[in-house]
């Protein structure tokens, strides 16, 4: 199962070249729309189109109220907002993704720093778009960020890692899985969660412990929470590296000396900013192929998502 299924992915719909932008062009974003393309399904939205708008149209801002900031066209003043919130609650109650990508700074869809004005002149940077916010409402451990922040590496790492994860969880959850599936599934996903939130890694456990006891509604429930939310945080230096010395521990009684020496070193490199994850990653998976060791070999932590999208190759700072 490990980086097969399809994520489905929500994505602001200029992202991906669809000329539904203010000015009738769009923002056609290259990794979405070239790098991952092959490997998701999109569920391509534009609520601006949805409530209406059309294109070309008269550009928008959120305004600064009592209540909070209101979406209004820019020149007109004309009062979106009731439109905007009722799409995004009709949208948010049917949405069944893995994960949104929102266009960056849209005062609809932005996620992070979109300008509030009062008249001309914008008070702050920190709103968030009016549809963008009932969405992350209705599903606030849904993997989601903006094209802009999808630039930075280690951000894009998370994302793509988290959208996957997600979905190899739902395509669990709708087949037709007993509790020893939970248990199996939670197993190849250990060391990933480790890496990512160590508390919620051991509560992950105690959840699983209780497969074949509890309703599979009340267990699905419980699970999903628990690992959506580890991997809500990202999973930085330290834990990888602790993560990379407990899979070493398990090699090590059928390692020579020479070759756990190797692994020390390639991980203490890893760990000073010298190489990527990738390195130390792909030697331990080396190793636990040539060893025959199942367990470690199957852990979803060596191959999050697909190799050919080469996302751990660069190197921490």
């Amino acid at each position: 199962m490990n980086g097969r299924v399809r994520p489905r992915v929500a994505v602001s719909s200029c992202l991906m070249g669809e000329p539904v932008r203010f000015n009738g062009g769009h923002s056609r974003d290259r990794f979405l729309s070239g790098e991952l393309d092959p490997y998701v399904d999109w569920v391509r939205i534009c609520p601006e189109m949805e409530i209406g708008l059309g294109t070309p149209r008269e550009t928008l801002r959120l305004e600064r109220s009592p209540d909070g900031p209101r979406l209004v066209t820019r020149k007109t003043g004309v009062d979106l907002t009731d439109a905007m919130t009722s799409l995004a609650i009709a949208r948010g109650r049917g949405l069944d993704v893995d994960g949104y990508v929102f266009k960056s700074r849209s005062p609809s869809c932005g996620v992070h720093g979109v300008a509030v004005h009062a008249g001309d002149v914008a008070v702050e940077r920190r709103g968030r778009g009016v549809f963008a916010a009932r969405i992350l409402d209705a599903h606030p451990l849904l993997p989601v960020e903006d094209e802009g922040r999808l630039n930075d590496a280690l951000l894009r790492e998370t994302f793509v890692e988290r959208i996957f994860a997600h979905a190899r969880l739902r395509a669990l959850l709708e087949s037709d899985w007993r509790a020893r599936d939970l248990v199996a599934f939670h197993s190849r996903h250990k060391m990933q969660m480790l890496a990512h939130d160590p508390a919620v890694y051991r509560e992950a456990g105690r959840v699983v412990a209780q497969a074949g006891l509890r309703s599979r509604g009340e267990l699905a429930a419980d699970y999903g929470r628990v690992f959506g939310t580890a991997f809500a945080r990202k999973a930085g230096i330290g834990r990888h590296v602790n993560v990379l010395q407990h899979c070493m521990g398990m090699l090590s009684d059928s390692l020579d000396p020479i070759r756990r020496a190797d692994l020390a070193e390639v991980i203490a490199a890893y760990q000073a900013g010298q190489v990527a994850l990738s390195v130390p990653a792909t030697l331990l998976r080396h190793h636990a192929r040539g060893e025959a060791a199942e367990y470690l070999r199957d852990q979803t932590y060596f191959s999050p998502y697909p190799q050919e999208l080469r996302l751990r190759n660069h190197v921490p700072v």
